[in-house]
């Protein structure tokens, strides 16, 4: 099926097929392979992510990359297009369809078709829809730039990469660099959509008040408590292990996302209480064990029923739990966010504390939170209307029009006046 007319295609009317998966390969060098149809590996994927992890790439990483070189191999299929032969025209096409489309789901909306792309009324967020977010587009772009270097370099693939790169006037960047001004970001990929600037999220101490009298077991309250203490990451906090606590010295060692270095955090006396209840009630656990674990026993693989390791998606379970009842759309980062928010309000910290503590390869991403809060400021400047109010006193009313001035006949006998 090759809807195109000319240079252009009817993307609206473009649908993908359910053409191959993405199956985890726990034991294999790649932990992750893209099958096509007939359950065999794509072969160019597969060689592209071996490359991808003997350079030290996550797992994470590996699995998003194959969930966006499989939707664009469905989308080679539709347009009648190899993937050695496809050149700029369809990857322009296809940033359009994800512009346009919406992603498919495996089952309909229940619960959430309701509130699907709009604005939570407490914490004043959107509700994610079905559609492609800019970000999405962009890690697309990114995904098959690098996939299309690798074919290039082994001199296999297309002669010119398909992902092209935006450049001023056909100059590389910086040529002419003024070194009196900042230096400018070039040779951005052209089809990368604009990206909305967010501004951090921040729970007030009442809303938060309300999220942990809201949750039902001691481990999520430790969860919550250890979050807002240091800020990590969701899968920093789901890889903690036992010999990572230090009760002494009240720290936390986690592993840090993307380069796997190994940092001590704080965290609050009240983290570590709620830790020590946790595995009371565990039972006993190994150095090396993790020390998060499922409330409710599942039946194991070897058949008998026992707690599972808590993963990402039973994480993502606590939260949608606490959201039911708060009437909320929380998530693991706005606690990261309010915990960087509030140390950079205390005078103690300095930004790079702050930048050491999140993890932050840049410290300019770490100032990204020294924007003012709208609320905030919209408060203080109330705070400012009502002292002015209380600051505004009533006029002295003039002698003249007062009833207890002074009879004129009076001043002319004491000061003398005309006879």
């Amino acid at each position: 099926m090759n809807l195109q007319i000319g240079d252009e295609r009817e993307v609206d009317a473009i649908r993908l097929p359910q053409w191959g998966w993405v199956a985890p390969t726990p034991d294999a060098v790649v932990p992750f392979a893209v099958l096509d149809a007939a359950g065999r590996p794509v072969e160019p994927i597969r060689l592209f992510l071996r490359d991808f992890v003997a350079r030290g790439r996550r797992a994470g990483s590996v699995r998003s990359y194959s969930y966006a070189l499989l939707r664009w191999w469905r989308w080679l299929i539709v347009i009648e297009v190899e993937w050695d032969r496809a050149t700029s025209a369809e990857v322009r096409e296809f940033v359009l369809w994800l512009q346009r489309t919406t992603k498919p789901r495996r089952s309909a909306r229940t619960k959430s078709a309701a509130t699907a792309g709009t604005v939570n009324p407490i914490t004043r967020k959107t509700y994610l829809d079905d559609r492609y977010q800019p970000r999405t587009v962009r890690h697309s772009n990114a995904v098959l730039r690098t996939f299309y270097e690798f074919w290039i370099e082994r001199g296999e693939g297309p002669l010119v990469n398909p992902v092209p790169q935006e450049r001023t006037n056909g100059r590389r960047p910086n040529a002419h660099h003024n070194p009196l001004e900042p230096f400018r970001p070039q040779g951005k990929l052209r089809y990368n959509p604009p990206v909305p600037k967010r501004r951090p999220r921040v729970i007030s101490d009442q809303r938060w008040d309300e999220l942990f009298a809201a949750l039902r077991s001691d481990r999520d309250r430790a969860i919550v408590a250890i979050v807002i203490s240091n800020g990590i990451r969701a899968a920093e906090l789901l890889g903690i292990r036992s010999a990572d606590l230090d009760w002494g010295e009240q720290l936390v060692r986690v592993r840090r996302k993307g380069t796997g270095a190994e940092q001590w955090l704080p965290a609050s006396a009240d983290a570590f209480v709620w830790l020590r209840l946790v595995l009371d009630q565990a039972g006993e656990i190994g150095p090396s064990d993790p020390i998060w674990w499922t409330l409710r026993r599942r039946r194991r693989s070897s058949g008998s029923l026992g707690r599972q390791p808590l993963n990402y998606d039973a994480l993502r379970a606590v939260f949608r739990r606490l959201n039911e009842v708060l009437g909320t759309n929380y998530s693991m980062h706005d606690l990261r966010h309010t915990c960087a928010l509030r140390m950079l309000r205390d005078k103690n910290l300095s930004v790079r504390d702050v930048q050491e503590i999140l993890g932050h390869a840049h410290l300019s991403t770490t100032q990204t939170y020294l924007e003012e809060d709208p609320e905030v400021v919209i408060s203080r400047v109330h705070q400012h209307l009502a002292d002015r109010q209380r600051r505004n006193v009533v006029p002295p009313v003039p002698a003249a029009a007062s009833a207890t001035a002074y009879n004129p006949d009076d001043l002319a006998v004491l000061f003398g006046g005309p006879r």
